[in-house]
């Protein structure tokens, strides 16, 4: 009776063990969207690996505008795009340093967009979509990358995705974004 009783407690320890290491990141996901929407800085620095999705956004940013100038042919003829892209990755740089901060990152989770580097300006106070109108996916990309897929329904070919890293065995951290376009 008491080999039954340890065989049970055992098991359903490791089911309970793998339940919440499977869970952890939708936990993370989920703390993440509400303290976008609640505005909840401090709550954000703790969910989020700033350096590390400032450098996941420079590198998407530029891959964008690489992408962007091999589709216009007249940058390309005028010389104008080989000196863009030498200069870009600098512009980009102190932009991204800049604009990403937990206020835009929030932004970003609410209304399902990157951020303009362009644009530093913070955006109109009634500008924000309340979330409504925002689908989630939510999927492991592998056993240490999760994203929560963000699409604007009014914009459904344009999607953002918060890729979260496993930091230890329970814990997640947003580390990166993916900007994806269909037909990119």
């Amino acid at each position: 009776m008491t080999k039954k009783l340890l065989t049970g407690a055992l098991l359903a320890a490791v089911v309970l063990l793998a339940a919440a290491w499977g869970l952890a990141p939708v936990l993370t996901g989920q703390a993440l969207i509400r303290a976008a929407r609640a505005g909840d800085a401090q709550k954000l620095e703790q969910l989020v690996d700033f350096p590390a999705l400032r450098d996941s956004l420079k590198d998407e940013l530029q891959q964008e505008l690489v992408r962007r100038v091999g589709d216009d042919p007249r940058l390309a003829e005028r010389g104008l795009g080989a000196l863009g892209m030498m200069l870009a990755p600098m512009i980009l740089e102190g932009a991204v340093d800049a604009v990403v901060t937990p206020e835009v990152l929030a932004r970003m989770v609410n209304t399902a967009e990157a951020p303009d580097p362009t644009r530093p300006a913070p955006p109109e106070p009634g500008d924000a979509k309340d979330g409504r109108d925002i689908h989630q996916a939510w999927g492991y990309r592998d056993l240490n990358h999760f994203a929560v897929t963000l699409t604007d329904r009014d914009h459904p070919d344009q999607h953002l995705a918060l890729i979260l890293e496993r930091r230890g065995l329970f814990r997640w951290q947003l580390a990166a974004i993916d900007l994806q376009s269909e037909g990119n």
